[in-house]
């Protein structure tokens, strides 16, 4: 049986699929459901297809079930940075932007670079992931309830903060199953404990480490850790004429850069590596939001140095990282 390539394109409420199998292309749309990922099984099997070299973007949540339902069902699925797939097309010079085409680019790709393999997170990673993610959907609700009352008239004001008071209890709530979750299994509970000897992250920051970069032993180097959220410098610079700023990948989960934010500010108060690497910065001419941006991924090397070694963050390991 030959070697079977499928790339697909996922939308929050389809999946457009491209099956290569030697010189013939196939193409179906699917409903992104539990049904829909049944009618997938069914299309490759209906073209003799038992096992199959599958690969998607990394969508966020959009993608996770169907990632999950092929890997059990026995494929390669692989998850991958959509800039990979961007660059990829450019090398191309595809111009055309459809879901059809995006799923045969992908398709393309997969055969072309063989992406590594993706693994499930273990299941009480993925269950604290869950926890985290509605805990920072809760807190975003919370905040527009706030900004609401400040400008709602008097007759909805009482509506709006019986709201802020519910929000507020569900808060309290998520927070402490994840605080229970996490003391439930060891091995988040040790590695909670480490991360949390880095000045600048708390509670709620390593739970957000731990559930949305997972075992850090798939990342080769801290440096690919930071690429995975998009943490990377952005160089523009050609010949002697071009000189632009540098700036933030961005090519990577925009959930965790934005969950940085604020540790990185912490971080710079309270952390003195931290606190060096930035003066460092800034006396060299740095923009302050760039700035900002590596002490982001400067945590991200941090943590993974923690966490790989399994040792305690140290002011003396961390001033050579």
């Amino acid at each position: 049986m030959e070697s079977a390539i499928v790339g697909i394109d996922i939308g929050k409420k389809e999946l457009s699929a491209t099956l290569l199998l030697g010189d013939k292309e196939t193409n179906g749309v699917f409903r992104n459901s539990t049904a829909g990922f049944a009618m997938l099984g069914r299309w490759l099997g209906k073209h003799d297809v038992e096992h199959a070299h599958i690969c998607m973007e990394a969508t966020g949540t959009y993608g996770e079930a169907l990632a999950q339902h092929l890997h059990d069902a026995g494929h390669v699925v692989s998850v991958v940075n959509p800039a990979r797939i961007k660059g990829f097309g450019q090398s191309e010079l595809s111009r055309i932007k459809t879901d059809k085409a995006d799923a045969r680019l992908i398709a393309r790709f997969c055969r072309a670079m063989q992406p590594e393999p993706w693994q499930p997170p273990a299941p009480e990673v993925k269950e604290l992931k869950a926890l985290v993610r509605r805990l920072d959907e809760l807190k975003g609700m919370l905040t527009q309830e706030t900004n609401r009352l400040g400008t709602a008239d008097d007759v909805v004001k009482p509506s709006i903060q019986d709201m802020i008071g519910l929000i507020e209890s569900r808060v309290h709530q998520v927070t402490q199953q994840i605080r229970d979750h996490v003391d439930r299994h060891p091995d988040l509970r040790g590695k909670r404990d480490l991360l949390e000897t880095i000045p600048g992250i708390g509670p709620g920051t390593s739970a957000m480490i731990l559930a949305e970069f997972g075992d850090v032993s798939r990342f080769p180097d801290a440096g690919s850790m930071a690429s995975f959220c998009g943490l990377t410098p952005r160089h523009r610079q050609s010949g002697t004429s071009v000189h632009g700023r540098s700036m933030l990948s961005k090519t990577g989960s925009a959930r965790i850069r934005k969950a940085l934010y604020m540790p990185a500010l912490a971080a710079i108060r309270y952390n003195p590596i931290i606190r060096a690497f930035r003066a460092r910065l800034l006396a060299n001419g740095k923009l302050k939001m760039i700035v900002v941006g590596a002490v982001m991924r400067k945590l991200v090397y941090i943590a993974y140095g923690v966490l790989k070694s399994g040792k305690p963050f140290d002011p003396a390991i961390g001033a050579t990282a």
